[in-house]
């Protein structure tokens, strides 16, 4: 699914060259704000983290 959103984002960049500009202004917008940032990084991260399992009865 990522690779189709990433070739469509591209034909469009090279269909529309002035879309560069946007599409630079809105992930410079999303990764200048450091909660979505750690949001982002924590849905990647947690099913690659183990399961903690109680140790008290």
């Amino acid at each position: 699914m990522k690779w189709l959103i990433l070739g469509a984002l591209l034909g469009l960049l090279l269909l529309y060259p002035a879309l560069l500009a946007v599409v630079v202004a809105i992930a410079a917008a999303i990764l200048g704000k450091p909660v979505v940032v750690a949001f982002a990084a924590g849905l990647f991260v947690r099913p690659r983290l183990p399961r903690v399992r109680r140790w008290a009865p």
